[in-house]
């Protein structure tokens, strides 16, 4: 499942963070099925990137980021996401947690977290069910993680890859990797990415990419690309993640005018994180549709 938006994140204000799951010791993740399962998905995702140059790029990236194998075994990945438009208005500010393993998601809106959206995997819901949630429930749900689980998120199956050349922005010299999807992967397959690898480190400097989501464009119409640049690094349990980005309008000049900027803070895996944290709390509103 996928899900994308053209802006996203800016400065995260302190408020009280709703109450995270419970975290325990256990060497392996709730979410994750077995020690076999992680493996074998990881051994199939290194099988297909390796196939291909493209591939062999992305895969080096992933070791770049700390592992695929760390990845899924760290756990659900909680972060605060906050953006701001450039054309301004009032932060969307949200603490996430995101199961890695199975593309589950729960948000809690800041600052009071009593405004709640999720993805199961099948069906998205917000609660209180007579809330108005300020985003499409279904849409939101993982579009902030896919741009912040660059580049883990392509390791997926459905995903294809190819080299792209180079192209520079603000002075630097990325590599670019175009990144497509099989039809019928997630809600948006025709969706396409731009990555932005740095040659020197092999990670990801941020995207280049278009929206398709179905509920927002008809007829396989999408919108205009846009470039995403990544600040900073943070590194958390092994994982190195961006720290905030800044999003241009892209055309064939290159980078145009700022569209939005953003945070990324609060980083932290939670491998005690029961399944049915994942599930929609009693009484909450089933979204009918994309």
């Amino acid at each position: 499942m996928r899900f994308f938006i053209p802006t996203l994140l800016l400065f995260l204000l302190g408020c009280a963070a709703p109450e995270a799951p419970p975290v325990d010791a256990d060497p392996l993740p709730a979410t994750v099925p077995s020690l076999e399962a992680l493996n074998a998905r990881v051994a199939d995702a290194e099988a297909r990137l390796q196939a291909t140059e493209a591939g062999r790029r992305v895969w080096q990236a992933l070791d770049a980021h700390g592992g695929l194998g760390r990845w899924y075994r760290n756990g659900p990945l909680r972060f605060r996401h906050a953006y701001q438009r450039a054309s301004g208005g009032t932060p969307l500010r949200t603490d996430e947690v995101i199961d890695t393993w199975s593309a589950r998601a729960r948000h809690a809106f800041l600052p009071d977290s009593t405004l709640e959206i999720g993805w199961t995997g099948e069906v998205a819901w917000h609660h209180p069910p007579e809330a108005e949630p300020p985003v499409n429930a279904r849409f939101w749900a993982l579009t902030p993680y896919y741009f912040v689980a660059m580049p883990f998120v392509l390791a997926d199956p459905g995903v294809n890859l190819a080299e792209a050349g180079q192209m520079t922005a603000e002075g630097k010299t990325y590599d670019l990797i175009h990144v497509t999807f099989d039809a019928g992967t997630g809600d948006a397959p025709d969706d396409y990415y731009y990555l932005l690898l740095d040659p020197a480190t092999h990670r990801v400097g941020g995207v280049r990419y278009v929206v398709s989501y179905p509920g927002f464009y008809e007829g396989g119409t999408h919108s205009a690309e846009r470039l995403m640049l990544y600040d900073g690094a943070q590194t958390v349990g092994g994982i190195t993640l961006q720290e905030g980005f800044r999003s241009f309008a892209w055309t064939d000049a290159g980078a145009g005018a700022a569209a939005a900027r953003g945070t990324l803070t609060h980083v932290a895996f939670l491998p005690g994180t029961p399944n049915d944290y994942f599930a929609p709390p009693a009484g909450a509103a089933i979204q009918e549709g994309l």
